[in-house]
């Protein structure tokens, strides 16, 4: 046999091309299993057949924004954010107060 041979058979197992959808409560079961420091989350992730960068992913919102933001699996925007748009808002309001008088 040769020293490089060529693999001629490629055998592609699939899922049957359905995500899962994690409820809420799932959801943080799963990350609360994380905030054990002695816990891996690669570990937790194995166990709970979820892929490790979507729990980094849900641990991070829900530190961030918690459970709501979990909830929906939104993007999470900070309070001084939030501050911000709003004080920018308020200016944009002011200013075209003045436009239309």
């Amino acid at each position: 046999m040769p020293e490089h041979a060529l693999i001629s058979e490629i055998e592609i197992i699939t899922d049957g091309g359905r995500r899962r959808h994690w409820s809420a409560a799932e959801k943080l079961r799963i990350v609360e299993e994380t905030l054990d420091e002695r816990t891996r989350i690669s570990v937790v992730a194995r166990r709970n057949g979820v892929a490790p960068n979507l729990l980094y992913r849900w641990r991070r919102v829900m530190l961030e924004g918690g459970s709501v933001a979990v909830t929906e699996d939104d993007d999470v925007t900070s309070n001084k954010v939030v501050r911000q748009m709003e004080d920018r808002i308020r200016e944009l309001e002011r200013q075209l107060g003045r436009k239309t008088r």
